[in-house]
C-alpha cells in the first residue's frame, strides 16, 4: 500500500559545498540519514527529530525539494535539510558516507541503488518496501559486513509481518495448529470524510492505487490452489466485519502463497491476503477494469484538443448517456450503484483531456486524482485484519485479531503507520538490539515484541477476539 514518495528528480547546484564538506568531515556517531521528505515520511521525522536530542543523535533530511525538507526539520535543532539529487553519484555517496543509519523513502526502484551505497561505505539501511530480488542479491554481502539492511518496515509490509507473527508464536507456544490464515489491509477515510459515492480518497501514491491488483492473485483456500485473473480479480470479494467501523469488502491481493515460507506455515490450509475496499468500491472498479480503463500497456494518441468525453467513447461507443451506454456494455441496470459511481467521475464530460501521448492508465488517474483528493480537513484511516483458525487438543478455535488507526488533518493514519515503525526500528538499531544482519524482514522476536509495544503507546494496537 505505501507508498508514496513522490520525487522531482533534479539537480540543485547549491549542494555542491555541501557535499564537499560531507566529503571532508568524518561522520559523526548515531548521525541518521532520512531520504525523503513526503507525506509518508512526516510521522518518520517527527519522531526522530524529537528523539535525537536525549540519545545524542543528528538526524539529515535530504529531498529534492530542499523547501520541502527544510519544512520538516524546521522544529527540531538536532535536524538539518539538504537537497539531494539522488540520480547524481557523488551527491548521493557523500550523504550515505556521512551517515550511520540510512532511513530511505525513495521509490521502490531506487532501494537497490542506495543499498549498494550502503555496502560500498558500510551503513545500515532501512526502507518500507518490500524485498526486491535485486535486494535479495546484496544479503550475503551485507552479512559479510555486518551489516543490517531491513525492509518491509512499514504499515503493509511492516505491521502486517509484526502482529502476524506475534499471533503465530502465540498460538504455536500454546501448542496449536494453525490451518488457515487471511490478512486484510486498506487505507480508507474515516467516518465523515467518505462523503463521496466510492467512499475512497487517495492517501498515497495514486498511480499504486490505479494499477492495483493488475496480474493473477494467487492464495490457497482449504486446501485448494485458485487464481483469480485481473480481469475477475474485482468481481471476487468476501465481506470483512472491522469492530466499530462496520463492514468491508476485501479482494486478493497479489501471490498469498509465499507468505507460507515468511510466515512459518508451510502446511496451513487457507492462506490469503486482500486490500480492503468500502462496500460497493470494488463492482465499480470493476466496471473500469471491464473497459480497459486501467490498462497501463496500451499507449493511446490523442488529439491536441481532445475531450474526455471523445476519449471514453473509444472504450464505450453506442448512443445514449454515459449510464446507458455502461448498462448496455455490463448488462447492468441502469439504477446499478456500480454505475452511478462511474458516472459521478464525469467520463462524459467536454473537459480536455490535457494529453496527446498516454495509456488509458494515466488518462484515469488524471481524472481521479481531482477527484479523490485529500482536503486539509479530512481524516483518513487505517484498517488491518488477520483471521487464524488453529486446532488444539482435537478442537478447533478462532483468532482475529484487528487494528483501526484513525488519522488527523496534519498526521495522516498512514504516515503514521508508516513511519513510526521505521523510526522505532531505527532507534533499536542505534541502541543494539537488533542483531540480525543481512535482508531481512520483522519476523523475528527481537523486533516485533518492542516495537509493536511502543506502537501501542501511539494508540496503534491490535484488539483480538
Amino acid at each position: 500500500m505505501i507508498r508514496e514518495a513522490p520525487f522531482a528528480w533534479r539537480s540543485l547546484g547549491l549542494l555542491c559545498d555541501l557535499c564537499r564538506n560531507f566529503t571532508q568531515t568524518p561522520s559523526p556517531v548515531n548521525h541518521l540519514l532520512v531520504i525523503g521528505a513526503g507525506r509518508s515520511a512526516t510521522v518518520l521525522i517527527d519522531y526522530l527529530g524529537s528523539q535525537a536530542p536525549q540519545h545524542g543523535w543528528t538526524l539529515t533530511v535530504a529531498d529534492a525539494s530542499l523547501l520541502l525538507a527544510q519544512e520538516k526539520t524546521r522544529p527540531y535543532p538536532a535536524a538539518r535539510a539538504m537537497a539531494l539529487d539522488v540520480q547524481d553519484e557523488p551527491q548521493r555517496q557523500a550523504a550515505v558516507r556521512a551517515a550511520d543509519v540510512v532511513v530511505s523513502l525513495l521509490p521502490p526502484p531506487l532501494h537497490p541503488l542506495l543499498a549498494t551505497d550502503c555496502l560500498t561505505h558500510g551503513k545500515h539501511l532501512l526502507t518500507a518496501s518490500y524485498v526486491s530480488p535485486q535486494m535479495r542479491a546484496l544479503d550475503a554481502a551485507a552479512k559479510a559486513k555486518g551489516l543490517l539492511f531491513l525492509n518491509e518496515m512499514g504499515l503493509d509490509p511492516g505491521i502486517d509481518h509484526l502482529s502476524a507473527m506475534r499471533s503465530i508464536h502465540q498460538i504455536r507456544n500454546g501448542g496449536g495448529r494453525i490451518t488457515a490464515f487471511k490478512s486484510f489491509c486498506g487505507g480508507l477515510m474515516a467516518p465523515g470524510s467518505d462523503a463521496n459515492p466510492w467512499g475512497y480518497k487517495f492517501t498515497w501514491n495514486p498511480r499504486n492505487v490505479v494499477l492495483a491488483g493488475q496480474g493473477t492473485a494467487t492464495f490457497l483456500e482449504a486446501g485448494q490452489l485458485r487464481e483469480v485473473a485481473y480481469a475477475d480479480l474485482f468481481g471476487r470479494t468476501e465481506p470483512v466485519q472491522i469492530a466499530g467501523y462496520g463492514t468491508f469488502e476485501a479482494y486478493p491481493n497479489r501471490d498469498s502463497l509465499e507468505y507460507r515460507g515468511v510466515y512459518g506455515l508451510p502446511d496451513v490450509r487457507t492462506m490469503l491476503r486482500g486490500t480492503l475496499r468500502r462496500p460497493g468500491y470494488c463492482a465499480a472498479w470493476n466496471v473500469l477494469v471491464q473497459l480497459g480503463l486501467t490498462d497501463d500497456a496500451t499507449v493511446v494518441e490523442m488529439g491536441e484538443h481532445e475531450t474526455l468525453g471523445e476519449f471514453t467513447a473509444r472504450f464505450l461507443p453506442g448512443k445514449g448517456s454515459l449510464v446507458e451506454k455502461l448498462a448496455a456494455r455490463t448488462g447492468l441496470r441502469k439504477e446499478d450503484p456500480a454505475l452511478e459511481k462511474v458516472a459521478w467521475l464525469g467520463l462524459e464530460k467536454d473537459t480536455p483531456v490535457g494529453l496527446t501521448r498516454a495509456t488509458p492508465a494515466q488518462v484515469l488517474q488524471r481524472v481521479l486524482e481531482p477527484k479523490w483528493q485529500l482536503q486539509p480537513e479530512d481524516r483518513d484511516l487505517i484498517v488491518m485484519q488477520h483471521q487464524f483458525t488453529y486446532e488444539r487438543g482435537g478442537q478447533t478455535h478462532f483468532l482475529t485479531s484487528s487494528l483501526a488507526v484513525e488519522g488527523e488533518s496534519a498526521r495522516t493514519a498512514m504516515a503514521k503507520t508508516v513511519g513510526l515503525p521505521l523510526g522505532i526500528a531505527t532507534k533499536l538499531l542505534l541502541q543494539g538490539h537488533l542483531p540480525q544482519r543481512g535482508v531481512v524482514i520483522p519476523v523475528y522476536p527481537e523486533i516485533y515484541e518492542p516495537v509493536l509495544a511502543e506502537l501501542a503507546e501511539h494508540g496503534i494496537a491490535f484488539v483480538d477476539c
